[in-house]
Protein backbone atom coordinates (compact mmCIF):
# COMPACT_ATOMS: atom_id res chain seq x y z
CA UNK A 1 0.00 0.00 0.00
CA UNK A 2 2.70 2.48 0.58
CA UNK A 3 4.39 1.68 -2.13
CA UNK A 4 1.77 2.92 -4.73
CA UNK A 5 1.13 6.20 -2.28
CA UNK A 6 4.58 7.09 -2.78
CA UNK A 7 4.08 6.15 -6.61
CA UNK A 8 0.87 8.66 -6.45
CA UNK A 9 3.17 10.80 -4.88
CA UNK A 10 5.61 11.25 -7.53
CA UNK A 11 3.14 11.44 -10.29
CA UNK A 12 1.91 14.64 -8.60
CA UNK A 13 4.94 16.28 -8.06
CA UNK A 14 6.12 15.77 -11.92
CA UNK A 15 2.47 17.11 -13.09
CA UNK A 16 3.58 19.59 -11.21
CA UNK A 17 6.60 20.56 -12.07
CA UNK A 18 5.58 20.30 -15.74
CA UNK A 19 2.52 22.70 -15.25
CA UNK A 20 4.67 25.26 -13.52
CA UNK A 21 7.10 25.13 -16.61
CA UNK A 22 3.95 25.39 -19.12
CA UNK A 23 2.89 28.56 -17.34
CA UNK A 24 5.87 30.25 -16.42
CA UNK A 25 6.78 33.53 -18.66
CA UNK A 26 9.21 32.95 -21.30
CA UNK A 27 12.02 35.26 -20.09
CA UNK A 28 12.74 37.86 -22.37
CA UNK A 29 16.44 38.94 -24.28
CA UNK A 30 17.28 42.12 -23.52
CA UNK A 31 17.08 44.03 -26.49
CA UNK A 32 20.54 44.81 -28.41
CA UNK A 33 21.94 47.86 -28.38
CA UNK A 34 23.27 48.86 -31.41
CA UNK A 35 25.25 52.32 -29.71
CA UNK A 36 27.46 49.86 -27.72
CA UNK A 37 28.22 47.49 -30.74
CA UNK A 38 30.30 50.57 -32.38
CA UNK A 39 34.11 50.36 -33.13
CA UNK A 40 36.44 52.84 -33.08
CA UNK A 41 37.04 52.29 -36.39
CA UNK A 42 34.63 51.90 -39.16
CA UNK A 43 34.13 48.69 -41.42
CA UNK A 44 31.60 49.80 -44.02
CA UNK A 45 31.94 46.39 -45.71
CA UNK A 46 30.20 44.98 -42.75
CA UNK A 47 26.54 45.84 -43.72
CA UNK A 48 25.38 44.61 -40.32
CA UNK A 49 28.36 47.56 -38.91
CA UNK A 50 26.54 50.11 -41.39
CA UNK A 51 23.13 49.25 -39.77
CA UNK A 52 23.75 49.57 -36.29
CA UNK A 53 25.29 53.19 -37.06
CA UNK A 54 22.36 53.98 -38.86
CA UNK A 55 20.19 53.16 -35.64
CA UNK A 56 22.28 54.32 -33.12
CA UNK A 57 22.57 58.12 -34.59
CA UNK A 58 18.65 57.82 -35.49
CA UNK A 59 18.70 57.09 -31.51
CA UNK A 60 20.93 59.87 -30.64
CA UNK A 61 19.50 62.43 -32.49
CA UNK A 62 16.45 62.68 -30.39
CA UNK A 63 16.13 65.32 -27.50
CA UNK A 64 15.91 63.42 -24.52
CA UNK A 65 17.54 60.33 -25.88
CA UNK A 66 18.03 57.07 -23.47
CA UNK A 67 20.74 55.64 -21.53
CA UNK A 68 21.64 53.45 -24.54
CA UNK A 69 22.97 56.14 -26.34
CA UNK A 70 26.29 56.17 -26.57
CA UNK A 71 27.23 59.42 -28.15
CA UNK A 72 31.27 59.13 -27.15
CA UNK A 73 31.30 56.57 -29.50
CA UNK A 74 29.32 57.73 -32.19
CA UNK A 75 31.29 60.57 -32.11
CA UNK A 76 34.76 58.78 -32.51
CA UNK A 77 32.99 57.18 -35.16
CA UNK A 78 32.56 60.40 -37.31
CA UNK A 79 36.00 61.42 -36.26
CA UNK A 80 37.36 58.19 -38.67
CA UNK A 81 34.89 57.99 -40.97
CA UNK A 82 35.83 60.69 -43.13
CA UNK A 83 39.52 59.27 -43.44
CA UNK A 84 37.80 56.03 -44.40
CA UNK A 85 36.36 58.03 -47.39
CA UNK A 86 39.41 59.61 -48.23
CA UNK A 87 41.37 56.34 -47.99
CA UNK A 88 38.76 53.89 -49.89
CA UNK A 89 37.34 54.57 -53.44
CA UNK A 90 33.74 55.90 -52.41
CA UNK A 91 32.73 58.97 -54.12
CA UNK A 92 29.86 60.19 -52.62
CA UNK A 93 27.35 59.11 -49.37
CA UNK A 94 23.46 60.24 -49.63
CA UNK A 95 22.20 59.23 -46.39
CA UNK A 96 19.45 61.12 -44.43
CA UNK A 97 21.18 62.88 -41.64
CA UNK A 98 25.21 62.51 -43.24
CA UNK A 99 25.90 63.88 -46.85
CA UNK A 100 29.39 63.04 -48.18
CA UNK A 101 31.81 64.33 -50.98
CA UNK A 102 34.91 62.98 -52.11
CA UNK A 103 37.12 64.31 -54.83
CA UNK A 104 40.42 64.15 -56.34
CA UNK A 105 42.11 67.47 -56.07
CA UNK A 106 45.15 68.51 -57.85
CA UNK A 107 47.84 69.99 -55.61
CA UNK A 108 48.65 72.67 -58.22
CA UNK A 109 45.05 74.02 -59.03
CA UNK A 110 45.46 77.60 -60.16
CA UNK A 111 42.66 79.03 -58.36
CA UNK A 112 40.26 78.93 -55.07
CA UNK A 113 37.76 75.96 -54.64
CA UNK A 114 34.17 76.65 -53.72
CA UNK A 115 31.73 73.78 -52.98
CA UNK A 116 27.90 74.28 -51.60
CA UNK A 117 26.76 72.71 -48.06
CA UNK A 118 23.12 72.54 -48.46
CA UNK A 119 21.97 70.20 -45.45
CA UNK A 120 19.50 68.44 -48.23
CA UNK A 121 21.86 68.01 -50.91
CA UNK A 122 25.22 65.94 -51.54
CA UNK A 123 28.05 68.49 -51.48
CA UNK A 124 29.42 69.88 -54.58
CA UNK A 125 31.78 71.71 -56.26
CA UNK A 126 30.66 75.58 -57.70
CA UNK A 127 32.31 76.98 -60.47
CA UNK A 128 32.86 80.42 -60.81
CA UNK A 129 29.79 81.31 -63.19
CA UNK A 130 27.18 80.28 -60.63
CA UNK A 131 25.97 81.83 -58.36
CA UNK A 132 27.54 81.45 -54.55
CA UNK A 133 25.39 79.25 -52.69
CA UNK A 134 24.01 80.48 -48.95
CA UNK A 135 25.64 77.65 -47.26
CA UNK A 136 29.68 76.92 -48.50
CA UNK A 137 32.85 76.47 -48.00
CA UNK A 138 35.89 78.34 -49.21
CA UNK A 139 39.78 76.52 -49.69
CA UNK A 140 42.48 79.02 -51.25
CA UNK A 141 44.62 77.67 -53.59
CA UNK A 142 47.73 77.45 -50.93
CA UNK A 143 45.43 75.21 -48.93
CA UNK A 144 46.84 72.58 -51.40
CA UNK A 145 49.79 73.39 -51.81
CA UNK A 146 50.96 73.51 -48.31
CA UNK A 147 49.71 69.74 -48.08
CA UNK A 148 52.88 67.38 -47.21
CA UNK A 149 53.94 64.74 -49.47
CA UNK A 150 55.25 64.75 -53.15
CA UNK A 151 52.03 63.37 -54.58
CA UNK A 152 50.37 65.62 -57.44
CA UNK A 153 46.62 64.52 -56.17
CA UNK A 154 45.09 64.73 -52.89
CA UNK A 155 41.45 63.37 -52.18
CA UNK A 156 39.28 65.91 -50.07
CA UNK A 157 36.47 64.81 -48.49
CA UNK A 158 33.91 66.66 -47.15
CA UNK A 159 30.77 66.19 -44.77
CA UNK A 160 27.49 67.60 -43.90
CA UNK A 161 26.04 65.82 -40.89
CA UNK A 162 22.49 66.72 -39.06
CA UNK A 163 23.11 66.02 -35.43
CA UNK A 164 19.77 66.60 -34.67
CA UNK A 165 18.66 67.73 -30.96
CA UNK A 166 20.08 64.92 -29.04
CA UNK A 167 23.62 64.68 -27.35
CA UNK A 168 25.61 64.05 -30.45
CA UNK A 169 28.51 66.73 -30.34
CA UNK A 170 27.16 69.09 -27.99
CA UNK A 171 30.60 68.50 -25.53
CA UNK A 172 30.30 68.11 -21.64
CA UNK A 173 30.52 72.42 -21.95
CA UNK A 174 26.85 72.63 -23.39
CA UNK A 175 25.70 69.71 -21.24
CA UNK A 176 26.59 70.74 -18.28
CA UNK A 177 25.37 74.67 -19.16
CA UNK A 178 22.07 73.65 -20.70
CA UNK A 179 22.43 77.39 -22.70
CA UNK A 180 23.30 76.83 -25.78
CA UNK A 181 23.52 74.85 -29.20
CA UNK A 182 25.01 73.63 -32.28
CA UNK A 183 23.12 76.03 -35.14
CA UNK A 184 20.59 74.37 -37.18
CA UNK A 185 21.66 70.77 -35.75
CA UNK A 186 24.50 71.09 -38.67
CA UNK A 187 28.52 70.25 -38.55
CA UNK A 188 30.75 69.90 -41.23
CA UNK A 189 33.47 68.01 -41.45
CA UNK A 190 36.78 68.27 -43.99
CA UNK A 191 39.45 66.00 -44.02
CA UNK A 192 42.32 65.05 -46.73
CA UNK A 193 42.73 61.64 -44.65
CA UNK A 194 45.01 60.78 -41.57
CA UNK A 195 47.17 63.61 -42.41
CA UNK A 196 46.81 66.18 -39.83
CA UNK A 197 46.42 69.68 -41.41
CA UNK A 198 47.10 72.87 -38.75
CA UNK A 199 48.31 76.26 -38.85
CA UNK A 200 47.05 77.00 -42.47
CA UNK A 201 48.34 80.80 -43.53
CA UNK A 202 45.60 81.00 -45.65
CA UNK A 203 42.35 80.27 -43.55
CA UNK A 204 39.67 78.54 -44.78
CA UNK A 205 36.21 80.11 -44.48
CA UNK A 206 32.87 77.99 -43.91
CA UNK A 207 29.43 80.14 -44.75
CA UNK A 208 26.55 79.37 -42.62
CA UNK A 209 23.00 80.41 -43.12
CA UNK A 210 20.64 81.31 -40.59
CA UNK A 211 17.62 83.86 -39.58
CA UNK A 212 18.32 86.92 -37.44
CA UNK A 213 19.12 85.48 -34.22
CA UNK A 214 17.81 86.61 -31.03
CA UNK A 215 19.27 90.14 -29.64
CA UNK A 216 20.37 88.14 -26.13
CA UNK A 217 21.98 85.21 -28.07
CA UNK A 218 25.42 85.11 -29.61
CA UNK A 219 27.46 83.14 -32.00
CA UNK A 220 30.38 81.42 -32.23
CA UNK A 221 32.90 79.58 -34.78
CA UNK A 222 34.34 76.74 -32.76
CA UNK A 223 35.91 73.33 -33.76
CA UNK A 224 35.65 69.73 -32.45
CA UNK A 225 38.90 69.65 -30.42
CA UNK A 226 39.26 66.24 -29.27
CA UNK A 227 42.07 66.81 -26.50
CA UNK A 228 39.53 67.86 -24.56
CA UNK A 229 37.42 65.70 -22.43
CA UNK A 230 37.08 62.08 -22.71
CA UNK A 231 35.66 61.95 -26.37
CA UNK A 232 36.13 65.78 -27.24
CA UNK A 233 34.53 69.46 -26.78
CA UNK A 234 33.67 72.15 -28.43
CA UNK A 235 36.86 74.91 -28.98
CA UNK A 236 37.36 78.24 -30.80
CA UNK A 237 41.19 78.25 -30.75
CA UNK A 238 42.71 78.96 -34.08
CA UNK A 239 38.73 80.06 -35.83
CA UNK A 240 37.55 83.71 -36.27
CA UNK A 241 33.85 84.71 -36.90
CA UNK A 242 32.57 87.61 -38.62
CA UNK A 243 28.93 88.65 -37.78
CA UNK A 244 25.92 89.02 -40.47
CA UNK A 245 22.88 89.58 -40.48
CA UNK A 246 21.46 86.32 -42.31
CA UNK A 247 25.06 85.08 -42.49
CA UNK A 248 28.37 83.77 -40.48
CA UNK A 249 31.38 83.11 -42.38
CA UNK A 250 34.07 80.83 -39.75
CA UNK A 251 37.64 81.37 -40.38
CA UNK A 252 39.78 78.50 -39.14
CA UNK A 253 43.74 77.43 -39.87
CA UNK A 254 43.05 73.82 -39.43
CA UNK A 255 40.76 70.59 -40.71
CA UNK A 256 38.37 69.09 -38.87
CA UNK A 257 34.58 68.82 -38.24
CA UNK A 258 32.99 72.87 -37.89
CA UNK A 259 30.20 73.94 -36.47
CA UNK A 260 28.35 77.31 -34.99
CA UNK A 261 27.17 77.98 -31.44
CA UNK A 262 24.20 79.46 -30.78
CA UNK A 263 24.87 80.53 -27.06
CA UNK A 264 22.88 83.41 -25.02
CA UNK A 265 25.06 86.50 -24.10
CA UNK A 266 23.68 86.06 -20.50
CA UNK A 267 23.63 83.72 -17.96
CA UNK A 268 22.17 83.18 -14.78
CA UNK A 269 25.17 84.23 -12.61
CA UNK A 270 25.55 87.59 -14.99
CA UNK A 271 21.87 88.41 -15.23
CA UNK A 272 22.45 88.78 -11.00
CA UNK A 273 25.46 90.38 -11.06
CA UNK A 274 24.10 92.85 -13.89
CA UNK A 275 21.17 93.55 -11.38
CA UNK A 276 23.36 94.50 -8.61
CA UNK A 277 25.44 96.61 -10.70
CA UNK A 278 22.63 98.62 -11.74
CA UNK A 279 20.71 98.53 -8.46
CA UNK A 280 23.80 99.86 -7.02
CA UNK A 281 24.53 102.59 -9.66
CA UNK A 282 21.14 103.92 -9.50
CA UNK A 283 20.78 104.54 -5.40
CA UNK A 284 24.47 106.16 -5.66
CA UNK A 285 22.82 108.10 -9.27
CA UNK A 286 19.64 109.14 -6.72
CA UNK A 287 21.14 110.59 -3.98
CA UNK A 288 23.40 112.86 -6.30
CA UNK A 289 20.42 113.85 -8.09
CA UNK A 290 18.30 114.63 -4.97
CA UNK A 291 21.47 117.23 -4.24
CA UNK A 292 20.90 118.32 -7.78
CA UNK A 293 17.53 119.57 -7.22
CA UNK A 294 17.77 120.80 -4.06
CA UNK A 295 20.69 122.90 -4.92
CA UNK A 296 18.36 124.27 -7.62
CA UNK A 297 15.65 125.06 -5.48
CA UNK A 298 17.89 126.85 -2.49
CA UNK A 299 19.62 129.12 -5.76
CA UNK A 300 15.97 129.99 -6.68
CA UNK A 301 14.72 131.10 -3.20
CA UNK A 302 17.89 132.71 -2.19
CA UNK A 303 18.86 134.33 -6.14
CA UNK A 304 16.20 136.26 -8.22
CA UNK A 305 17.62 136.36 -11.17
CA UNK A 306 18.27 132.34 -10.59
CA UNK A 307 14.49 132.43 -11.69
CA UNK A 308 14.30 133.45 -15.09
CA UNK A 309 17.33 131.23 -16.08
CA UNK A 310 16.34 128.40 -18.79
CA UNK A 311 19.81 126.56 -18.34
CA UNK A 312 18.81 125.14 -15.00
CA UNK A 313 15.17 124.91 -15.16
CA UNK A 314 16.03 122.00 -18.31
CA UNK A 315 19.07 120.40 -16.10
CA UNK A 316 16.82 119.99 -12.88
CA UNK A 317 13.78 118.75 -15.54
CA UNK A 318 16.20 116.21 -16.90
CA UNK A 319 17.73 115.53 -13.21
CA UNK A 320 13.78 114.64 -12.56
CA UNK A 321 12.95 112.99 -14.90
CA UNK A 322 16.52 110.23 -14.44
CA UNK A 323 15.55 109.98 -10.18
CA UNK A 324 12.15 108.96 -11.49
CA UNK A 325 13.37 106.02 -13.65
CA UNK A 326 16.02 105.43 -11.56
CA UNK A 327 13.11 104.97 -8.88
CA UNK A 328 11.06 103.18 -11.07
CA UNK A 329 13.32 100.69 -11.77
CA UNK A 330 14.38 99.82 -8.54
CA UNK A 331 10.61 99.07 -7.65
CA UNK A 332 10.33 97.24 -10.49
CA UNK A 333 13.36 95.07 -9.90
CA UNK A 334 12.35 94.33 -6.44
CA UNK A 335 8.89 93.67 -6.97
CA UNK A 336 9.66 91.37 -10.07
CA UNK A 337 5.98 89.59 -10.97
CA UNK A 338 4.52 90.40 -7.65
CA UNK A 339 0.52 91.76 -7.50
CA UNK A 340 -2.62 91.87 -9.87
CA UNK A 341 -2.13 91.83 -13.94
CA UNK A 342 -3.40 95.52 -13.95
CA UNK A 343 -0.84 96.27 -11.01
CA UNK A 344 1.52 94.77 -13.25
CA UNK A 345 0.46 97.06 -16.27
CA UNK A 346 0.74 99.97 -14.50
CA UNK A 347 4.07 99.76 -13.36
CA UNK A 348 5.06 98.69 -16.50
CA UNK A 349 3.17 101.89 -17.93
CA UNK A 350 4.66 103.87 -15.42
CA UNK A 351 8.36 102.90 -15.85
CA UNK A 352 7.76 103.36 -19.80
CA UNK A 353 7.32 107.14 -19.38
CA UNK A 354 9.79 107.99 -17.18
CA UNK A 355 12.11 106.24 -19.83
CA UNK A 356 10.64 108.31 -22.42
CA UNK A 357 10.44 111.43 -20.49
CA UNK A 358 14.49 110.58 -19.94
CA UNK A 359 15.18 110.32 -23.41
CA UNK A 360 13.08 113.48 -24.04
CA UNK A 361 15.00 115.57 -21.80
CA UNK A 362 18.17 114.67 -23.26
CA UNK A 363 17.01 115.57 -26.40
CA UNK A 364 15.90 119.21 -25.56
CA UNK A 365 19.20 119.46 -23.50
CA UNK A 366 21.02 118.95 -27.01
CA UNK A 367 18.45 121.66 -28.43
CA UNK A 368 19.36 124.28 -25.60
CA UNK A 369 23.31 123.39 -26.44
CA UNK A 370 22.53 123.59 -29.92
CA UNK A 371 21.24 127.08 -29.52
CA UNK A 372 23.61 127.91 -27.08
CA UNK A 373 26.91 127.35 -28.91
CA UNK A 374 25.63 127.01 -32.61
CA UNK A 375 23.32 129.32 -33.57
CA UNK A 376 24.28 132.00 -30.44
CA UNK A 377 21.99 134.67 -32.00
CA UNK A 378 18.42 135.11 -32.65
CA UNK A 379 17.63 132.61 -30.19
CA UNK A 380 14.60 134.13 -28.18
CA UNK A 381 11.33 132.22 -28.18
CA UNK A 382 8.35 133.64 -25.92
CA UNK A 383 7.21 130.89 -23.15
CA UNK A 384 10.44 128.79 -24.30
CA UNK A 385 10.73 126.60 -21.32
CA UNK A 386 6.96 126.08 -20.74
CA UNK A 387 6.95 124.29 -24.28
CA UNK A 388 10.28 122.65 -23.54
CA UNK A 389 8.33 121.15 -20.58
CA UNK A 390 5.31 120.21 -22.61
CA UNK A 391 7.23 118.91 -25.42
CA UNK A 392 9.20 116.98 -22.17
CA UNK A 393 6.54 115.47 -20.06
CA UNK A 394 3.74 115.64 -22.75
CA UNK A 395 4.95 113.84 -25.87
CA UNK A 396 6.14 110.56 -23.34
CA UNK A 397 2.69 110.67 -22.25
CA UNK A 398 1.08 110.55 -25.86
CA UNK A 399 3.03 107.79 -26.43
CA UNK A 400 2.35 105.69 -23.02
CA UNK A 401 -1.78 106.35 -23.64
CA UNK A 402 -0.89 105.24 -26.97
CA UNK A 403 0.98 101.98 -26.55
CA UNK A 404 -1.30 101.29 -23.28
CA UNK A 405 -4.56 101.20 -25.82
CA UNK A 406 -2.58 98.74 -27.86
CA UNK A 407 -2.58 96.55 -24.15
CA UNK A 408 1.16 96.16 -24.79
CA UNK A 409 2.35 96.10 -21.24
CA UNK A 410 2.65 93.43 -19.30
CA UNK A 411 5.10 90.83 -17.25
CA UNK A 412 7.96 90.60 -18.99
CA UNK A 413 10.46 87.74 -18.43
CA UNK A 414 14.52 87.70 -19.23
CA UNK A 415 14.98 83.79 -20.77
CA UNK A 416 17.82 81.83 -21.50
CA UNK A 417 18.13 79.29 -24.43
CA UNK A 418 16.59 77.15 -22.87
CA UNK A 419 13.44 79.04 -21.97
CA UNK A 420 14.86 79.06 -17.70
CA UNK A 421 13.75 82.50 -16.33
CA UNK A 422 16.68 85.24 -15.33
CA UNK A 423 14.65 87.90 -14.48
CA UNK A 424 10.72 89.43 -14.53
CA UNK A 425 9.68 92.81 -14.19
CA UNK A 426 6.40 94.90 -15.67
CA UNK A 427 8.11 95.93 -19.10
CA UNK A 428 6.36 95.23 -22.53
CA UNK A 429 4.90 92.00 -23.31
CA UNK A 430 5.03 92.54 -27.13
CA UNK A 431 7.99 93.24 -29.26
CA UNK A 432 6.74 95.32 -31.87
CA UNK A 433 5.38 98.16 -29.27
CA UNK A 434 8.93 97.74 -27.42
CA UNK A 435 10.88 98.02 -30.63
CA UNK A 436 8.61 100.91 -31.83
CA UNK A 437 8.02 103.25 -28.79
CA UNK A 438 11.61 102.17 -26.60
CA UNK A 439 14.07 101.48 -30.18
CA UNK A 440 12.66 103.76 -32.51
CA UNK A 441 12.02 106.28 -29.80
CA UNK A 442 15.40 106.28 -28.34
CA UNK A 443 17.08 106.27 -31.96
CA UNK A 444 15.90 109.03 -33.18
CA UNK A 445 16.98 111.17 -29.92
CA UNK A 446 20.39 109.63 -30.06
CA UNK A 447 20.41 110.69 -33.69
CA UNK A 448 20.39 114.21 -32.59
CA UNK A 449 22.44 114.47 -29.40
CA UNK A 450 25.29 112.86 -31.60
CA UNK A 451 24.78 115.36 -34.44
CA UNK A 452 24.46 118.47 -31.63
CA UNK A 453 27.67 116.64 -29.82
CA UNK A 454 29.50 116.50 -33.09
CA UNK A 455 28.76 120.42 -33.87
CA UNK A 456 29.65 121.09 -30.60
CA UNK A 457 32.51 119.56 -30.38
CA UNK A 458 34.43 120.69 -33.78
CA UNK A 459 33.85 124.03 -32.37
CA UNK A 460 35.27 123.47 -29.06
CA UNK A 461 38.52 121.67 -30.63
CA UNK A 462 38.47 124.47 -33.62
CA UNK A 463 38.50 127.38 -31.18
CA UNK A 464 41.37 125.43 -29.10
CA UNK A 465 43.69 125.12 -31.61
CA UNK A 466 43.51 129.09 -32.30
CA UNK A 467 44.38 129.95 -28.76
CA UNK A 468 46.65 126.64 -28.00
CA UNK A 469 49.75 129.16 -27.63
CA UNK A 470 47.84 131.59 -25.22
CA UNK A 471 46.29 129.23 -22.80
CA UNK A 472 47.50 125.58 -21.73
CA UNK A 473 45.73 122.57 -20.56
CA UNK A 474 43.55 123.70 -23.24
CA UNK A 475 42.92 120.50 -25.19
CA UNK A 476 42.46 118.64 -21.30
CA UNK A 477 39.44 120.65 -20.64
CA UNK A 478 38.46 120.52 -23.83
CA UNK A 479 38.07 116.73 -23.98
CA UNK A 480 36.38 116.45 -20.14
CA UNK A 481 33.81 119.01 -21.46
CA UNK A 482 33.00 116.65 -24.56
CA UNK A 483 32.45 113.99 -22.04
CA UNK A 484 30.50 115.98 -19.66
CA UNK A 485 28.24 116.47 -22.23
CA UNK A 486 28.20 113.60 -24.31
CA UNK A 487 26.77 112.28 -20.42
CA UNK A 488 24.05 115.35 -20.91
CA UNK A 489 22.37 114.28 -24.37
CA UNK A 490 22.62 110.29 -23.25
CA UNK A 491 25.37 109.29 -25.50
CA UNK A 492 26.44 106.34 -23.16
CA UNK A 493 23.02 104.98 -23.70
CA UNK A 494 23.89 103.92 -27.28
CA UNK A 495 25.57 100.63 -26.17
CA UNK A 496 22.51 98.99 -25.71
CA UNK A 497 21.36 99.55 -29.03
CA UNK A 498 23.69 100.75 -31.65
CA UNK A 499 26.36 98.11 -30.67
CA UNK A 500 26.89 94.68 -30.96
CA UNK A 501 25.68 93.48 -27.66
CA UNK A 502 28.38 91.44 -26.36
CA UNK A 503 28.97 90.52 -22.60
CA UNK A 504 32.25 93.82 -22.03
CA UNK A 505 29.49 96.09 -23.50
CA UNK A 506 26.57 94.93 -21.47
CA UNK A 507 28.45 95.77 -18.50
CA UNK A 508 29.97 98.82 -19.90
CA UNK A 509 26.66 99.88 -20.52
CA UNK A 510 25.04 98.94 -16.87
CA UNK A 511 27.81 100.70 -15.13
CA UNK A 512 27.89 104.15 -16.78
CA UNK A 513 24.17 104.63 -16.99
CA UNK A 514 23.64 103.84 -13.85
CA UNK A 515 26.04 106.45 -12.74
CA UNK A 516 24.58 108.72 -15.07
CA UNK A 517 23.08 110.52 -12.40
CA UNK A 518 26.36 111.33 -11.07
CA UNK A 519 27.31 113.54 -13.43
CA UNK A 520 24.35 115.71 -13.45
CA UNK A 521 25.02 115.87 -9.40
CA UNK A 522 26.71 118.96 -7.96
CA UNK A 523 30.27 119.21 -8.48
CA UNK A 524 33.28 122.15 -8.43
CA UNK A 525 31.71 125.64 -7.02
CA UNK A 526 28.29 123.08 -6.39
CA UNK A 527 27.47 122.79 -9.85
CA UNK A 528 26.23 120.28 -11.77
CA UNK A 529 29.60 118.74 -13.91
CA UNK A 530 27.28 118.83 -17.48
CA UNK A 531 25.95 122.45 -16.47
CA UNK A 532 29.58 123.31 -15.99
CA UNK A 533 30.17 121.80 -19.61
CA UNK A 534 27.58 124.09 -21.06
CA UNK A 535 29.26 127.18 -19.46
CA UNK A 536 32.56 126.14 -20.63
CA UNK A 537 30.98 125.68 -24.12
CA UNK A 538 29.63 129.04 -24.57
CA UNK A 539 32.62 130.81 -23.02
CA UNK A 540 34.93 129.38 -25.40
CA UNK A 541 32.21 129.93 -28.05
CA UNK A 542 32.13 134.02 -27.72
CA UNK A 543 36.05 134.03 -26.57
CA UNK A 544 38.29 133.07 -23.69
CA UNK A 545 38.50 137.22 -22.77
CA UNK A 546 35.01 137.67 -22.31
CA UNK A 547 33.48 138.40 -18.66
CA UNK A 548 30.64 136.91 -18.17
CA UNK A 549 29.07 140.31 -17.82
CA UNK A 550 29.70 140.48 -21.57
CA UNK A 551 28.24 136.99 -21.88
CA UNK A 552 24.96 138.01 -20.28
CA UNK A 553 24.65 141.29 -22.52
CA UNK A 554 24.92 139.27 -25.70
CA UNK A 555 22.77 136.14 -24.59
CA UNK A 556 20.61 137.80 -22.42
CA UNK A 557 22.23 135.93 -19.32
CA UNK A 558 23.90 136.52 -16.06
CA UNK A 559 26.56 134.09 -15.10
CA UNK A 560 28.00 136.07 -12.10
CA UNK A 561 26.36 134.40 -9.10
CA UNK A 562 28.14 130.79 -10.71
CA UNK A 563 31.48 132.22 -10.18
CA UNK A 564 32.91 132.23 -13.40
CA UNK A 565 34.48 135.41 -13.54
Amino acid sequence: METPRGLWALLLLLLASNGAKSTSVPRKEEPRNPCKSLLNKPDPSDLYYLNDTAQCFAECRQEGSSDSCAPGNLERHWLHYESYLVENSLETVDRPFVKSLVQNISIDTSEDLLFSLKPSQIPRQVMKVEDKPSDRVWLPKSFFESLPGDRPMVRLAITVLDIGSGNIFKGPSLLQEEDGSVLNNQVVGLSVGQVPVTGLSDPLEITFSHQHHPSNMTLTCVFWDVTKGPTGDWASRGCSTQLGAEQTVCRCDHLTFFALLLRPILDRASVELLTRISQAGCGVSMIFLVFAIILYMALRLSLQRFKSEDAPKIHVSLSSSLFLLNLTFLVSVGSGSQGSSATCWARGAVFHYCLLCTFTWMSLEAFHLYLLSIRVFNTYFSHYFLKLSLAGWGLPALVVIGTGSANSYGLYAIRDQENRTSLELCWFQKESALYATVHGYFFITFLFGAVVLTLVAWKIFTLTSATAGKERGQNWKAVLTVLGLSSLVGMTWGLAILTPLGLSTIYIFAFFNSLQGEALGPGRHGLPVCLRGCLEVEKRVFGTKRTPQRLAQIRGTDFTYLGLS
